[in-house]
C-alpha cells in the first residue's frame, strides 16, 4: 500500500495546492443573490429539541453524516485535493470501519451526485436476491411468514456497496482510489477509541451478533469493546487494502468474494461466487421534479424514496398554502398526502428491470393534482378506502456532502437492521445484510417496518428488493444548490425527508430547526399518524382525532443529515436523534 500512496503524493500534492488556493480566494458564495432569510420557529413546549440551535459552519465544504469520525475523513480528503464524491466515497469506507452498525462493505445503498456544472447522476447500487433465492423462501409449511429474513444466513442479498461506491468514484473522482481509501485503512488498522455510542450500539446488537463469526472481534470477552479502548479491525483493514490495491474485482471475483462464499457456505446462506461475480452497480436517471418553485433531485427506482418524496409533495403543493407548521391543518395534509403516496409506493413499485413501474405518472403534477382532490380539508379517509379513489387494482445511515467548487453528493447506505443479518465475514472483517426482508415475502403481511407490499416488491432471483432510501438534492429557484439531505430509518426515512424540505421551503426555518422540528410519519398501513411524543400541542392532537385520524405517539420519526447553502458557505446538521454524528468542515 505505502509505495502505491507515495507514487500519487505529487498529483495529491497538485490538487491540494489548487485547492488552497481556492479556498483562500474569497468565497463565491458571498455574492450569490440573497437568501431568504430563514423565520424562527415556535415548537410546543413538550418538544425535547429546543427552537434556535446553532447549525454548524463553513464557509467552503462540508460533510454532514451519522458518525463524527466518518465526517472528519470527508472532510480531510477534500482539504487534500479531493471533491465531493471523493469525499463521500471515503466517508463511506470510514462509516464501514467507525460505525459497523449501519455503514457497511456487505449491504448496498444510493448515491444522488449533483456536479457543479449542472451535470446530475443518480447511482444504485442496492441488493439484489441470490439466484438460489425463491418467491416463498420465507413462507413456512404453516403458510406463516418465519424469521428467516430478518437474521442468519438466508437473510443476505448481494452485497452491492463496494460496486457502488467505487464506480462511483471512477467517474467522478479525482484523486487516485489508493488515497480515498487510505483514512479507512488506516483507521481498521490503528481502531478507534471506544465511546459511550458504540458501546451502547455494540453491548445492544449482541443477540444478532454473538452466534456468528462477529462474536470474537465484537466480545472478545463476552461484553463489547470498552469504553475508552481502542478498537482495531485488522481483517477489515486488509480487506479495504485488498480493495484499494485491486478494485472491486477482488470483492466479487477475488480472495473476498472467496471468503463471502465460504461463510455463507458454513452458516446455510444463499449468497455463491457466481452472484458475486454477475453483480454491477446501475447508473439510473434520477427524478427530476420541483415544489413551489424550487427544484429536486432524487433517486428513483429501485427505491422508493424519489417517487414517493415527489409524490408527497406534488400533493401538497396542488392542495394548496401550507398551513402554519404544527397546525392540525398542517398535519392532516401532509398525513393524508403521505398515505395516498404510500398505498402507491406499497402496490405500484419495485425494481424497474422485473416491473414496469409508473414511475413517470406517480410523479407527475397532473396525477398529483387529481390526488389532492381526494383529500377532504376536515375529514381523515381510511386507507382501506382509498383504492378505488387511487385507482388501485431501522437501519440505514445518510451522508451529505458539499465540496469547495459546488459539487454535492446525497448517499443513503444500509445494512436494514443495525449489524445487518448478524453474520460476519471471517478474515474480511464484516457484516452482511438482511435486506432479504425488504422483499415482499408474503402479499399482506408486514415486514420487520409493518409496511404490507404487493407483488411488485415479490421475492425473484438477482432483483433489487424494493427501498425507501431518499437521497435528495434541492436547488434553488435560481438553479443554485440549496439542500442536500436525506435520513436514516426504514419508511420513515420518506417522511423525514419530505418534512425537512417542507420546513425549509414553505416555513422558512433554520437547517437547524427544519432538523430538530417534530415529525409525523403515515405510511398507509397501519392507518394511523405516529407522532414524536411531545412534538405536538395536545389540542392539535385531539383535533385530529375529532376528524377521524387514528394518532400514537411513538419514538422518532427517523435520524437525517442535511447541508444547506447559506450566505457565505454552508450549514451542516446531523440529526439530534442521532448520538455521537456531525457535520464538519472547512
Amino acid at each position: 500500500m505505502e509505495p502505491r500512496l507515495k507514487r500519487f503524493a505529487f498529483y495529491g500534492a497538485v490538487l491540494a495546492g489548487s485547492l488552497l488556493a481556492l479556498a483562500s480566494a474569497p468565497s463565491r458564495r458571498a455574492d450569490d443573490p440573497a437568501i431568504p432569510p430563514r423565520v424562527p420557529a415556535n415548537f410546543t413546549a413538550g418538544w425535547r429539541f429546543p427552537a434556535g440551535a446553532r447549525a454548524s459552519f463553513a464557509s467552503h465544504a462540508m460533510v454532514a453524516s451519522d458518525n463524527r469520525i466518518a465526517s472528519d475523513v470527508g472532510v480531510q480528503i477534500m482539504k487534500d485535493g479531493g471533491n465531493a464524491v471523493d469525499a463521500a466515497v471515503a466517508t463511506g469506507f470510514a462509516l464501514a470501519v467507525a460505525y459497523p452498525e449501519a455503514g457497511n462493505l456487505g449491504g448496498g445503498g444510493y448515491m444522488v451526485i449533483r456536479m457543479a456544472d449542472g451535470r446530475v447522476a443518480a447511482i444504485d447500487y442496492r441488493e439484489t436476491a441470490p439466484l438460489a433465492a425463491t418467491r416463498d423462501m420465507y413462507v413456512g409449511p404453516d403458510g406463516k411468514v418465519t424469521g428467516e429474513s430478518v437474521i442468519g444466513p438466508k437473510a443476505s442479498g448481494v452485497p452491492g456497496a463496494v460496486a457502488g461506491m467505487l464506480e462511483a468514484h471512477r467517474k467522478f473522482g479525482v484523486l487516485p482510489i489508493a488515497k480515498v481509501l487510505a483514512p479507512a485503512i488506516r483507521l481498521a488498522s490503528e481502531g478507534f477509541v471506544v465511546d459511550t455510542a458504540f458501546f451502547r450500539s455494540v453491548s445492544g446488537a449482541k443477540y444478532r451478533i454473538e452466534n456468528y463469526a462477529g462474536k470474537i472481534p465484537f466480545f472478545a470477552n463476552d461484553s463489547a469493546p470498552a469504553i475508552g479502548s481502542r478498537f482495531a479491525q485488522p481483517a477489515l483493514a486488509r480487506t479495504i487494502g485488498l480493495i484499494a490495491d485491486s478494485g472491486a474485482a477482488v470483492f466479487y471475483r477475488g480472495s473476498i468474494a472467496d471468503s463471502i462464499a465460504a461463510e455463507m457456505q458454513r452458516a446455510g446462506g444463499l449468497i455463491t461466487k457466481a452472484d458475486l461475480a454477475r453483480y454491477r452497480p446501475i447508473w439510473r436517471q434520477p427524478i427530476r421534479s420541483s415544489y413551489r418553485g424550487y427544484a429536486l433531485i432524487a433517486m428513483p427506482p429501485s427505491s422508493s424514496g424519489g417517487t414517493t418524496v415527489t409524490e408527497i409533495l406534488n400533493i401538497l403543493e396542488a392542495y394548496g398554502p401550507a398551513a402554519p407548521f404544527g397546525s392540525a391543518e398542517e398535519i392532516h395534509a401532509a398525513a393524508s398526502a403521505s398515505q395516498r403516496a404510500f398505498v402507491d409506493r406499497n402496490s405500484k413499485l419495485g425494481d424497474p428491470a422485473f416491473v414496469k413501474a409508473p414511475v413517470s405518472e406517480l410523479t407527475s403534477k397532473a396525477y398529483a393534482r387529481a390526488i389532492a382532490k381526494t383529500i377532504s380539508r376536515d375529514r381523515a379517509d381510511p386507507t382501506s378506502g382509498l383504492a378505488s379513489a387511487l385507482r388501485e387494482g431501522t437501519e440505514t445511515t445518510h451522508y451529505s456532502v458539499v465540496d469547495p467548487m459546488g459539487n454535492a453528493v446525497a448517499t443513503t447506505t444500509t445494512l436494514n437492521d443495525l449489524y445487518g443479518s448478524g453474520v460476519y465475514v471471517r478474515g474480511a472483517g464484516f457484516f452482511l445484510n438482511d435486506e432479504m426482508d425488504d422483499f415482499t415475502s408474503k402479499p399482506g403481511v408486514p415486514n420487520m417496518f409493518g409496511l404490507i407490499q404487493g407483488e411488485a416488491n415479490a421475492i425473484a432471483p438477482g432483483k433489487r428488493m424494493l427501498s425507501a432510501m431518499s437521497p435528495t438534492i434541492v436547488l434553488d429557484p435560481k438553479g443554485q444548490l440549496l439542500l442536500i439531505t436525506g435520513a436514516r430509518g426504514g419508511p420513515r426515512i420518506i417522511s423525514a425527508t419530505y418534512q425537512v424540505i417542507l420546513n425549509v421551503i414553505d416555513h422558512r426555518m433554520s437547517i437547524a430547526d427544519a432538523m430538530n422540528a417534530p415529525r409525523i410519519h403515515h405510511q398507509s398501513r397501519p392507518d394511523s399518524i405516529r407522532v414524536e411524543p411531545g412534538g405536538f400541542e395536545p389540542s392539535v392532537i385531539a383535533r385530529l382525532r375529532e376528524m377521524g385520524h387514528f394518532v400514537f405517539e411513538q419514538g422518532a420519526v427517523a435520524s437525517a443529515a442535511s447541508i444547506m447553502r447559506v450566505k457565505g458557505g454552508y450549514e451542516g446538521v446531523d440529526d439530534s436523534r442521532n448520538r455521537g454524528g456531525a457535520a464538519l468542515g472547512f
